[in-house]
Formats: structure tokens, sequence, C-alpha cells
């Protein structure tokens, strides 16, 4: 028996990341949306949380999770930390005097609780002095609803979290009426903005991500394309230098690099460092999300013994997101990248091994485990658990990122 995870960002009002909500689900019966709750919330805790801990999954950042009546009553949460975790108490839990008297004690012992699918009952307003924070899905409710809820609730001390958030218009709106806390898919789409060219400065990047999909890379071109940047060189080194990175001795050129990591590695940093910098005025987590695409592309690719230079798996995960990074269309926007036409395929029209590897990165990330299994068989030939492949991503994504901040510091 198979326990699946997935997890999906929330962001404040300035697209920073703010935290993640957990969905754990039983992958082998198969019927999703009918999983017991209290099964699913045991798995979480004895699957997940008690073999490599919450903290791990999210990176460190907050960790949104549903429990039902009986695991509140029974003070399931209570096994992880109050400062990693916000207990969501789903919108189906009976009101009782011991569901009362439970949120009452874990409030008191520093857990921050939110109401999971408000519905704006006034059933609930008892429990509103011990809640921290109100998600609503914004699409079961017209503004005007929403408005006239958020004035009546003004006066508690808590914190308005939009779900389904899907465009950026409503973005802004709801963030006008006060939401403070944003989940949806305004942040995995990317805004249609008015088409931008690449500006000129950006052309070594553009030219070091050409570099990254040759099947045989061209050292002196590259040298050329680095020694018109000095920062960039500088950390182009640093970064294959790094402690995520680094084998036994100090690397010292490019060449050096490229030998002792061998060419299909060097060109997964190129291109991750080129788009890092691309992307360097928008949100790290957009970025977090392409590597852990880019790792879980590239290791399905391994599985299926793909060839690996270049490494167009993992090139397929990383600009998956390149659109809503540069806040351009992908359409247009992969006319100027030089990429690859097979990525350009698989990104554009989801087409062949490349397309099917990012689609099923998508299944994980959307917890859509149906699609996920079928997926695999098309993908792999064969029904494997890819949960630990994709939690290796995750954990693989979150080092690499923390020693990119790290380094930015130096």
């Amino acid at each position: 028996m198979y326990c699946y995870m997935a997890r999906q960002p929330i962001l404040d009002a300035q697209k920073n990341l703010y935290g993640y909500e957990l969905l754990f689900r039983d992958g082998e019966s198969n019927a999703f949306p009918n999983i017991n709750d209290d099964e699913a919330t045991s798995k979480l805790i004895t699957e997940h949380h008690l073999l490599m801990g919450v903290e791990k999954i999210t990176g460190g950042q907050l960790a949104f999770i549903n429990f039902s009546a009986d695991t509140l009553i029974h003070h399931f949460p209570t096994s992880i930390n109050p400062k990693s975790m916000v207990i969501e108490i789903l919108e189906t839990v009976p009101i009782s005097s011991e569901l009362m008297t439970a949120c009452k004690q874990l409030h008191g012992m520093g857990y921050q609780l939110a109401l999971d699918d408000h519905d704006f009952d006034p059933k609930w307003d008892i429990f509103l002095p011990y809640i921290s924070i109100i998600k609503v899905d914004v699409q079961q409710f017209n503004l005007l609803q929403i408005s006239k809820y958020v004035s009546r609730v003004r006066h508690y001390n808590v914190t308005l979290l939009a779900e389904k958030v899907e465009t950026a218009e409503e973005f802004n709106k709801l963030r006008q009426l006060g939401f403070q806390l944003f989940q949806g898919y305004f942040f995995a789409r990317p805004e249609m903005l008015k088409h931008k060219n690449i500006s000129s400065s950006k052309l070594n990047l553009m030219l070091l991500i050409a570099e990254a999909s040759k099947v045989e890379l061209n050292f002196d071109d590259l040298s050329q394309i680095v020694e018109r940047d000095l920062g960039l060189s500088y950390k182009l080194l640093r970064f294959v230098n790094s402690a995520s990175f680094a084998r036994e001795k100090p690397i010292g050129s490019l060449k050096h690099a490229m030998v002792y990591m061998g060419e299909a590695e060097l060109k997964k940093f190129i291109a991750l460092l080129a788009l890092a910098n691309l992307s360097e005025n928008n949100g790290s987590e957009l970025l977090n999300m392409s590597v852990v695409r880019a790792r879980f592309c590239d290791q399905l690719a391994a599985l299926n013994q793909d060839e690996l230079n270049p490494p167009s798996a993992f090139l397929t995960g990383l600009f998956s997101l390149v659109d809503a990074l540069l806040e351009q269309p992908l359409a247009g926007l992969l006319q100027d990248l030089p990429i690859l036409p097979e990525i350009k395929s698989a990104l554009l029209e989801h087409r062949g091994k490349l397309g099917q590897y990012l689609e099923l990165a998508k299944a994980f990330e959307r917890a859509d485990w149906e699609s996920q299994q079928q997926l695999t068989r098309q993908t792999l030939n064969k029904a494997v658990d890819l949960s630990p492949v994709y939690l290796e991503a995750v954990d693989w994504a979150h080092g690499l990122m923390l020693t990119a901040r790290e380094e930015d510091k130096v």
C-alpha cells in the first residue's frame, strides 16, 4: 500500500511563499474523492511526517494540513510542531462540544487553526476566537457576498485566505477586499500581459540556454559567453563549487567543472543559473517549482533509460514555468528561447515522452492520483510507485535553492 503526497503553494499579497497545503491520499484504493478523512490524516502522520518530517516536505515553510473531527478530538496534530503547521478544519466536520474543546486546547498549545472551504455559515462564529485563518473558495461566491462576509468578521483577529484564485484580476480585487493569503491558478498560470521583448542585456543568458540544449558542449563558445559577464562567471563557479554539488576537490575553472561533473550535469546547472538570472525579479517559489519538475522529469528519463545528453527531460521541467517567471505568453516566448524543438513541443503541446514526463509532474502537484497512475503506466509501461521519486525531487530542489540563496549572500 502506498501513500501519495502533493503540495500546493500558498502566497501572501506580494506573491511571496507563505506555506504549502499538503494533500495526502491512499493511492491503492484509486477512489480518491471518497477516501476516509481519518485514514488520509493517519497516513499523513504515520507514513510521511514520522518517516521524513513535514518540515522536510515543505522546505521549512508552514504546512497546511486537513484534519477531520475525530483526529482533532484525539489530538492527532500534536505530533507535529505547532510552529510548522496550520490545522485546517474540514468544512464537513460536525460541530460539537468535543470539537470546541479540542479547538480551545489546540489554540492554547500554540497551534494555528484554519476553517477550510468556509461557507459563511454563522454556526461557525463561536469558533472564530480560536481561528487564525479563514479559507474561502472564491469560485463559490460572488464578490458582493464575499465583501459582506469580510465586513462581518472584520473585528475578529483572523487572516483571510482566498482559495481557487484563477486570474490576476481576481487576485487584485480580493487583495483590495482584505484577503492576505492566496492559493490557486493565478500562481501556476502566467498572467497574460502585453508581449514584451527580452532585453538585449539578457542575450548572454539566452545564449547559455542554447548551449545547454546542444548535444555537444562547445567549451570555447561557453567561455566567450561567460567572459562577457564576470559576475555570471563567478556565480557559475560558486554554484558548481557549492556544498550540494562539490566533489572531493574544489573546482577552479569551467573546463575543470565540465571534466569533473560531466557535460550533462554541467548543462543542467548552466540552464538553471541562466533561468534564475532571467527571472531574478520574480517569485523564488516559481523557480523552486521549476526545479522540482526538472529533477522529477530527469529521474523519469533515467528510469526509462533515455539518452541524458542533452538533458532534455531536465530542461523540459525547468522551462515549464518560464512564461510565469518572465511574465510573457509561452508561445511567443518560446520563439525567442533557443531550446530544442522536442522540448518546445512538450511545453506547448504536451507531445512525446517529454510531454508525458511533464504531465506526470503536474499530476503530482495537483494530487490527481488517478491520472498519475495512468500516466505512469503509459510512460514506464508498468505500475510503479513514483512518490519516493517525487519526494526526492522536492528535497533536491530545496537543497539547491537553499544553497543558491546562501551563495547570493556572499
